[in-house]
């Protein structure tokens, strides 16, 4: 049983229960929407960092992973995120791989190595290494950088809360679902605004 209580839609106030009602039932959801100013807002920083980066969707997907396998009681992390790895052309002996922790695999491109790497060392070492910086910096634009430290940062923020607050697993999200566009109603980007 969670430490804290997930937020029931028919009870929570109307901003919030109208961002529940269009998301998948997920425990994540329904936790976060304990912080009830905070909610709408993350939900759209959560949807930009899976549709509006310049990142490589399979990248961010192997480095969220990467953080799901680092941070004990990561569990929920890892679950809901295989499927949408999958989904967005990761291989299964790539997922294999950081499951057994081998970021060095024969699988991987030397891109995909060096933001495992850096990935490491910033959940581990908080700065990633020069070298490890100067690998990723050689393939990877300033702003794919910054928006990498940004995924890892979200997904370490988010291992935090699913493990202090010992938050039930759940069923993996259809990945489409999970790559939705929020829309205006949810605090997303307005057609034809910056948001």
């Amino acid at each position: 049983m969670a430490r804290l209580p997930y937020v029931d839609p028919e009870r929570a106030p109307d901003h919030v229960r109208e961002v529940l009602e269009r998301m998948p039932p997920l425990n994540v959801f329904r936790m976060m929407a304990n912080a009830e100013t905070a909610f709408r807002p993350w939900m759209r920083w959560g949807g930009v960092l899976l549709n509006d980066l310049a990142l490589d969707p399979v990248l961010r997907e192997l480095a969220i992973l990467r953080v799901a396998r680092l941070t004990p009681h990561a569990e929920y992390e890892w679950v809901q995120h295989v499927p949408i790895a999958r989904s967005v052309g990761a291989t299964q002996e790539e997922i294999d791989a950081i499951e057994r922790d081998d970021v060095d695999a024969g699988c991987f491109t030397d891109v995909q190595g060096a933001i495992l790497r850096f990935t490491t060392e910033v959940v581990q070492d908080v700065r990633a290494s020069d070298e490890t910086f100067v690998a990723v910096s050689q393939t990877l634009s300033p702003r794919e950088i910054f928006e990498l430290l940004m995924v890892i940062g979200q997904y370490m923020m988010l291992a935090r809360v699913m493990a202090t607050t010992e938050m039930e697993l759940d069923e993996p999200a259809d990945p489409r679902q999970a790559r939705r566009r929020p829309s205006p109603s949810d605090g997303g980007p307005r057609p034809g605004g910056r948001g």
